[in-house]
């Protein structure tokens, strides 16, 4: 009987007095990819650290492939840290070749894979270059590719976009599509939500240490009011011109010549119903623009605009880049 490669229920993490994650249950299918979302200190770090059997949960269980985490389980996972290490003195083949050594692959097999995953992502000429005189951003490139050297069935990816230039985030993004193809399951951790638009089957959102969604992309976006944002003339009042018309209007940030408002949609009513109202009204039109959903804008629906400011914090530089090993 297959297993879901994860499962998690009910489980809390306490540190002291602080509960790092609340009653968390998550299930996470075999061939998805899920994005595991939310600000740094949502819980997501810890989430990821019980479901390798890392740290202890203090309540709930934690499944990895049927089972409680162990060895064996943990030869069918690739895991990336939000915090980085590698060695600093070994050459990047011989990195990505230790890595696929520990997980089970033959000193010839582990040093053939490390060639082949240089040699996709463009770095066959630093194969002999060691750690210490890569930059920031190649490193972590070796880092990950250590993590999928030994074509895991399952990645487990924290934070795996930080640090990266957007050059670099796009080869990610298409080495998650590649091993999504080749038939891993990959659940990443990540505060920005453009990654989870383009990547993901379904997302998980955590705000302080509790889920808060669970859902495909389209039932997410579904939790949103839909809108339309308009800008008039200065001075009309839009909100009484639509109101005959079963439209409701508010005032919202400037954006653009006038005044900007943005226009609440009853069900069953779109964008260019609510244009076609304000041109009947008579409304002085200088722009129009039909909402365009984002999941930060689930987010901040779901536990408010404060909360979704965290999102936008960096990550702090011994998180982002961590500490090399000698």
């Amino acid at each position: 009987m297959a297993h879901s490669p994860l499962v998690m229920t009910n489980v809390t993490k306490r540190f002291g007095a602080f509960t790092a994650v609340d009653n968390l249950s998550l299930d996470v299918p075999e061939g998805a990819i899920i994005g595991f979302l939310g600000p740094n200190g949502a819980g997501k770090s810890t989430s990821l650290r019980m479901a390798l059997g890392v740290i202890p949960a203090d309540a709930g269980e934690v499944r990895l492939f049927g089972e409680a985490p162990n060895i064996l389980a943990l030869r069918r996972v690739g895991f990336l840290p939000e915090e980085r290490g590698l060695y600093k003195k070994m050459t990047t083949r011989d990195t990505i070749a230790y890595f696929a050594r520990l997980k089970g692959l033959s000193a010839s097999d582990a040093k053939a894979r490390a060639n082949e995953l240089l040699e996709t992502t463009g770095l066959s000429e630093f194969k002999a270059t060691r750690v210490s005189k890569l930059s920031k951003g190649m490193a972590q490139k070796v880092q990950i590719l250590s993590t999928l050297a030994h074509r895991p069935d399952f990645l487990i990816l924290d934070e795996p976009f930080s640090g990266l230039d957007p050059v670099n985030q796009q080869v990610l993004e298409d080495l998650i599509r590649a091993e999504h193809d080749r038939g891993a399951t990959i659940l990443f951790s990540t505060h920005v939500m453009e990654h989870a638009e383009r990547l993901c089957d379904r997302i998980v959102m955590m705000a302080r240490g509790r889920k808060v969604f669970d859902g495909t992309l389209p039932e997410a976006f579904a939790t949103l009011e839909e809108g339309a944002s308009l800008n008039v003339e200065e001075g009309f009042d839009l909100a009484a011109a639509l109101a005959p018309k079963g439209f409701e209007a508010q005032r919202a940030a400037g954006r653009g010549h006038g005044d900007a408002w943005r226009i609440v949609l009853p069900k069953g009513k779109g964008a260019q119903d609510a244009l076609r109202a304000a041109i009947e009204a008579g409304a002085p039109i200088m722009g129009f623009a039909p909402d365009e959903a984002r999941l930060r804008d689930v987010f901040v629906s779901l536990v408010g605009e404060a909360e979704a400011a965290a999102l936008d914090a960096p990550l702090t530089e011994s998180r982002e880049e961590g500490a090399l090993a000698e």
